[in-house]
């Protein structure tokens, strides 16, 4: 008996994901890192894809899931346990970040900038009083943390920033802005990274509830819409010198860039995932002209393109999580996995839409709502196209930016 349109719409919401891995990369994995991905698909499919739909359309982010989040060990899986992170390799730490973009890419930004912008730092530059008064509680969850780099008129180019600290005796007092920023409206605690008097880039840990910061929501956002964005606004903050992480330069936020865009080399195959499963499925189910449309050959086309793109970037990720590994992944290798993971996963998202027809633009269907995301997601942590030149610049070394 053939399906009717209302019922294969009716069955949409229904997590019925699984996952493809064409090429058998699951052997190449641990046990470990099996069972921590099933973990975490087990808790999205529980948790996040009942109500994302939901949180999109309404434009707001289900903080709720913050303290579910650090029970699956999201925040920092790849720390150390005695600071709060999950003591885990990178292997690990990516397959948990695909799972949760697989869900939505506005959670995965609420674990990502947590665990890698926020807890690495602390855990890298920070001194062993600050990792001890901060890591634990970020890793629980009883403290939410944010990142501020980017300024209103400074994104690609932070060594332009004008956000400072000036020296004050016993504390630096920081003033300027910053934008953006993840989870800053809900933040208790910010990594702030400034100029100091010398005009040398410093990183500072900042708490929400002190004198002169604040950080006000960032409205009509079509994309992400799950994930909280605000600023960060500093007016004459003190900032006590017991908070100054040991770093200078740009090398200290670069460095959390590159674990944080490390995730999302990952967990844009998730995206990629959900949408090449969701039209999978529907064109074995949607019947026109009396057969399925996955019998046509431009569908299968498609979808032979979809699988062949997710396995390359799977490969990718899992030889740069090799790498990771190992300490030897460089910034660049990991900018071409982040533009390239990213790009694909986009693409993807938009040729499964047409095969959804006119149910992929609703929201009975993930697909929409993922090539919403990504657009963001291939612009933020470096943008598609700085990512290139970064790639340009190590292959010819000759840097394109000045």
């Amino acid at each position: 008996m053939k399906e009717t349109t209302e019922g294969i719409q009716r069955r949409a919401r229904e997590d019925r994901y699984h996952g493809h891995d064409y090429y058998l990369v699951d052997e190449l994995l641990t046990e470990e890192h099996r069972l921590a991905r099933e973990a975490v698909r087990d808790w999205v499919k529980q948790e996040v894809s009942p109500i994302i739909e939901d949180y999109f359309e309404q434009g707001k982010c289900p903080t709720h899931l913050f303290k579910g989040l650090a029970e699956i060990g999201a925040f920092g899986p790849s720390l150390p346990a005695e600071y709060g992170g999950g003591g885990m390799d990178e292997i690990a730490y990516g397959v948990i970040m695909q799972e949760l973009e697989r869900g939505d890419s506005g959670v995965r930004s609420m674990a990502s900038v947590q665990g890698s912008l926020v807890m690495y730092p602390i855990f890298k530059y920070g001194t062993e009083a600050q990792k001890r008064k901060y890591l634990p509680k970020l890793g629980a969850g009883e403290l939410i943390g944010c990142f501020g780099l980017t300024e209103p008129d400074y994104g690609s180019n932070p060594g332009g920033m004008v956000s400072r600290l000036h020296d004050d005796g016993d504390a630096f007092v920081l003033n300027g802005a910053k934008m953006w920023i993840t989870n800053s409206p809900v933040a208790d605690v910010a990594v702030v990274w400034a100029k100091d008097d010398e005009g040398k880039v410093r990183g500072v840990i900042v708490e929400r509830d002190w004198k002169g910061v604040s950080a006000p929501e960032i409205k009509g956002k079509l994309s992400l819409r799950a994930s909280i964005t605000g600023e960060l606004i500093f007016e004459d903050v003190r900032v006590p010198k017991e908070n100054v992480l040991e770093v200078q330069g740009l090398r200290g936020p670069l460095s959390c860039l590159s674990k944080a865009r490390y995730g999302i080399a990952w967990g844009a195959i998730g995206a990629a995932l959900d949408c090449y499963d969701s039209a999978l499925r529907y064109s074995l189910e949607r019947i026109q002209f009396d057969k399925p449309i996955a019998a046509f050959q431009l569908t299968q086309k498609k979808l032979a393109e979809m699988i062949t793109e997710i396995t390359k970037a799977q490969l990718l990720a899992w030889r740069l999580g090799t790498l990771a590994n190992e300490g030897r992944a460089t910034p660049a290798q990991i900018s071409m996995a982040k533009r390239n993971n990213v790009h694909i996963a986009l693409q993807i998202a938009r040729e499964a839409r047409q095969i959804h027809g006119g149910m992929g633009i609703t929201n009975e269907y993930p697909v929409m709502r993922h090539m919403m995301n990504l657009e963001t997601v291939i612009t933020y942590e470096g943008t598609h196209d700085i990512h290139l030149l970064i790639t340009g610049h190590d292959i010819t070394g000759i840097s394109a930016f000045k």
